[in-house]
């Protein structure tokens, strides 16, 4: 059998450095974590999948059809600073076999180009490392279209790493999210709001290895919480879906009623902050979690200030974290480029907030405390015991429960026009007529169409479909929509 088509495809991954200056009992101990984390992430990829740990590095080794997501899950969990993408080959005991192999898979890459060949050996050989890079180096270049060889300043480095009859061909360098592994930093819950600010906060504690979960105060409206649930699920799916964490959704439009009733309009904005950070810490001690995060980033409007935000911070006795506290707006908007949720953020629905008239900014302490005396505290405590956790991972059940939007698997059943809302330009084909819509035009674009006729959203998992057709439902009163689930 040739050896060159016995190929799996190998990823090693080297820990974010930060790790590796640890203590030998901490780096054992997020070493394990990272570890067992991709051993939950890659068995739900496919049970083929082997991943060893090493003290330096961890290894994963993937049949080749499942390259693609592993890769893509490797680059995104915290806790690793670089990816190396290897093809690995067993059983090899000669230096010649190692110089047809390497040929074969390498040739195409130094056409045309100057090349060189690094090799590191650990085990038991009768030849050297350099001895690899000479005979693999000359082979090719005489069996190749190879410019030549350039020790120094090569267009190609070949890498090589031979470890006892085991060769692998490093083919690729991607760098990883960094950061310390999942589940090492304990828990957070995060406010969020759905928009730029709250969603890249909770990014950066998920990269920090923070297990972040998500408590949303609502307003009075289910379009706003079905789009903050959707992007919640969004960040665990993509960066935390190795842990399960929790969707907290506390009703908070009685609580801005009695702010109306009983709070200067100049203070409206400080006390609604106040007043989540006393029902965050409530649900904080209930979850056994140690700190609230929120999105706010220093004098970006008037409640943050630094006067109000010690005013604010006043309310609670528990620690506050605010990643973005010295970001500026654009900033924070590149990092939610390139960490996908931009599209949810400038999509998000509208909902009804406290707006002040002259807002303070230099709030003052004797007066904020004459203001929060006026307020009916038993109003936020029934706020509290009427909140609903919902565990992220379910959130497609939960949206099913809210919706109630109408599943539809057989399209031969009537006639409908099929929406396939997923970014990208892929688009799903079928029976009847098929759009590409993606969700972040859907707003604009969905009542341009005919509204005579069925319309099936079609996403990958259903989950984008369901919110987005629930919120459509709420906002233009349409009867029109279901989902496709084929």
């Amino acid at each position: 059998m040739d050896k060159s088509q016995v190929k799996t495809q190998k990823f090693i991954v080297k820990f974010f450095p930060e790790i590796m200056i640890k203590g030998s009992a901490a780096k054992r101990q997020m070493v394990g974590q990272l570890y067992a984390n991709l051993v939950t992430l890659l068995e739900r990829i496919s049970q083929e999948i082997n991943v060893r740990k090493f003290s330096d590095k961890i290894e994963v080794v993937t049949p080749i059809e499942f390259v693609t997501e592993v890769r893509l899950k490797l680059i995104e969990t915290p806790g690793i600073e670089q990816v190396l993408e290897a093809l690995q080959f067993d059983k090899i005991n000669t230096i010649d076999e190692i110089k047809v192999i390497v040929n074969e898979q390498m040739a195409h890459e130094i056409a045309d180009k100057t090349f060189v060949v690094r090799a590191k050996r650990s085990g038991t050989h009768e030849f050297k490392s350099i001895q690899i890079e000479q005979t693999v180096g000359g082979y090719m270049l005489a069996h190749g279209s190879a410019k030549g060889v350039d020790l120094r300043n090569p267009d190609v480095t070949i890498n090589l790493e031979l470890v006892n009859n085991q060769l692998n061909i490093i083919t690729h360098k991607y760098k990883g999210l960094s950061g310390f592994p999942l589940g090492t930093q304990g828990g957070i819950l995060s406010l969020m709001s759905g928009g730029f600010d709250s969603t890249v906060a909770s990014y950066l504690t998920m990269k920090r290895g923070v297990k972040t979960h998500f408590i949303f105060f609502n307003l009075g409206g289910v379009a706003h919480e079905i789009g903050v649930k959707q992007v919640a699920y969004y960040l665990w799916n993509k960066f935390g879906s190795s842990h399960k964490v929790s969707f907290i959704s506390v009703p908070f439009d009685d609580v801005v009623t009695e702010i109306f009733n009983s709070t200067h309009e100049s203070y409206m904005g400080v006390t609604l902050k106040r007043l989540m950070l006393m029902a965050s810490e409530k649900i904080a001690k209930e979850m056994e979690i140690d700190a609230i995060m929120t999105g706010e980033s220093v004098a970006q409007v008037s409640s943050q200030t630094l006067r109000n935000l010690a005013l604010i911070d006043q309310a609670t006795s528990m620690l506050v974290l605010r990643p973005l506290s010295t970001m500026n707006k654009p900033e924070i908007i590149n990092i939610a480029n390139e960490i996908g949720t931009r599209r949810f953020a400038e999509t998000m629905p509208e909902y009804c907030g406290v707006i002040s008239k002259n807002p303070v900014t230099h709030g003052s302490y004797a007066r904020m405390e004459k203001e929060a005396k006026k307020f009916d505290y038993s109003v936020l405590d029934t706020a509290v015991e009427n909140a609903v956790k919902t565990s992220v991972d379910e959130i497609v059940n939960d949206i099913e429960d809210i919706g109630q939007i109408e599943v539809v698997s057989d399209l031969s059943g009537g006639e409908y026009t099929v929406i396939d809302i997923r970014q990208g330009s892929e688009c799903i084909e079928t029976s009847c007529e098929t759009l590409k819509i993606p969700f972040f035009k859907l707003k604009t674009e969905f009542k341009k169409l005919p509204q005579n006729r069925q319309y099936l959203f079609y996403c990958d998992k259903g989950i984008l479909s369901q919110l987005h057709a629930q919120y459509l439902r709420d906002a233009e009163n349409n009867n029109n929509i279901k989902v496709y689930r084929p």
